[in-house]
């Protein structure tokens, strides 16, 4: 005998209600992040049910990696995967860590090369296109495209090398390259097609050789030559543009002018904006004091590791005798970057951090496209359990949630994490 359910009005409206906001991101409880950064403060909470029962020491071992005793583990990068996997690229070393969506544990693996050899330190994955992942240009240009399993499907070539790597639609990719001339350095954003390898120069900027850049090469007798300062002279105010794609078009950031400039996919300039706050800048004894802590950080930690590759004693001094000319030399403040960092968010909106006043500090300005774009708010993050670290390459956005790299605050043990912060006030 069937039995007829009869739902009265009430119980009929609660029932959609309860359907609807299952299907709300759990992060935000249903409010859009531009409601939660028009509110004020971030809060970001952990997710206590994400990535449970890792072994920390186990997975992230390689923290405690360090060259010439300097700590280089926390350099690592992440990359969501559509279907909420994580990927962590591991600097320096030849395997990548994969996750679950719920953050657990699954695999290392490595990436072989058409000949199928594994290749030694990789360059980072930074992000998928196609159904593809794909890596960073290594020294020789070359970029790599692999499956979800990291297995091998093709290579780009590009005959420089690169800031930054975004897909776009189409099959595109736009980057943001840098070669140094004779005399000069060029920084630039191509769009490049991920199916032909055929790019497309859309901006470009020419930089004196001194503007603070450094090499030292060694000759065939053992003789080292040392080419301009390690620390930027009080001219060198450009700093490389950063690039988002939001609503099918392309946004190149202009730090050191705040200068906004929208293209369309095929590389068409279609507007240009400007930041809407005030540019900062370091006074002359904000910088003299920049180049005093330099010098002594340099002869306190430097200095040995380069008597161990051969250099002599003379010309480290020369070194910081010339690196004290430039500080001598520093007669106007220097005005900082616009911004520091861009991250877009799972809603399609910018977070432009300006350059923090103190240390830690991460206040950000929220840029939508209304109207052709907009800022519409300022807002910033905190966290009571993690030292947070803003970037992009370390933050990413995913179905309301952040998924990211933090060092939690008084571990026992290796304090590096995988987190999902639930973004709220």
């Amino acid at each position: 005998m069937k039995k007829l359910l009869i739902l009265t009005t009430n119980a009929v409206a609660f029932c959609f209600l309860l359907s609807a906001f299952c299907l709300l991101p759990f992060g935000t409880f249903g409010q859009s992040l531009l409601d939660v950064y028009k509110k004020g403060t971030v809060k970001l909470v952990p997710d206590t049910e994400f990535a449970k029962g890792n072994n920390w020491e186990k997975v992230f071992e390689s923290y405690y990696d360090t060259i010439y005793s300097s700590p280089m583990g926390d350099r690592k990068t992440i990359v969501v995967a559509p279907n909420g996997s994580i990927v962590v690229s591991n600097r320096y070393r030849d395997f990548y860590t994969l996750f679950d969506a719920n953050g657990k544990f699954i695999k290392e693996f490595t990436i072989k090369n058409k000949e199928g050899k594994i290749i030694k330190e990789p360059e980072a994955i930074v992000g998928v296109i196609n159904n593809n992942f794909f890596t960073g240009l290594d020294k020789m240009g070359i970029l790599y495209g692999l499956d979800f399993n990291g297995n091998f499907v093709k290579t780009l070539k590009l005959d420089y090398m690169a800031k930054e790597i975004i897909p776009m639609n189409n099959n595109k990719l736009a980057v943001v390259g840098w070669v140094l001339w004779k005399d000069k350095t060029r920084d630039f954003v191509a769009i490049v097609d991920y199916e032909t390898n055929a790019e497309k120069i859309i901006w470009e900027h020419f930089s004196p050789r001194d503007a603070g850049n450094f090499s030292v090469t060694k000759d065939d007798k053992g003789v080292f030559t040392l080419s301009t300062t390690p620390y930027p002279n009080a001219n060198a105010n450009f700093v490389a543009p950063s690039i988002a794609f939001v609503n099918n078009q392309l946004l190149v950031s202009l730090p050191h002018t705040g200068e906004l400039l929208t293209y369309d996919v095929n590389g068409n300039l279609k507007a240009k904006n400007k930041v809407s706050w005030e540019q900062k800048y370091l006074s002359v004894a904000e910088q003299k004091e920049m180049h005093r802590k330099f010098i002594e950080r340099f002869n306190a930690e430097e200095r040995q590791n380069m008597l161990k590759w051969g250099m002599k004693n003379e010309m480290i001094d020369s070194w910081i005798a010339q690196m004290n000319e430039n500080a001598a030399k520093i007669k106007t403040p220097k005005p900082l970057p616009m911004f520091s960092n861009i991250i877009k968010d799972s809603d399609g909106n910018l977070l432009f951090f300006e350059m923090p006043e103190t240390e830690g500090g991460n206040k950000f300005n929220v840029w939508v496209y209304e109207n052709g774009g907009k800022f519409v708010c300022q807002s910033s993050f905190v966290c009571d359990e993690y030292d947070l670290k803003i970037s992009p390459s370390k933050m990413v956005f995913h179905k309301g949630y952040i998924y990211t790299l933090q060092t939690l605050k008084n571990a026992k043990g290796n304090p590096l994490r995988l987190v999902r912060f639930k973004v709220t006030n």
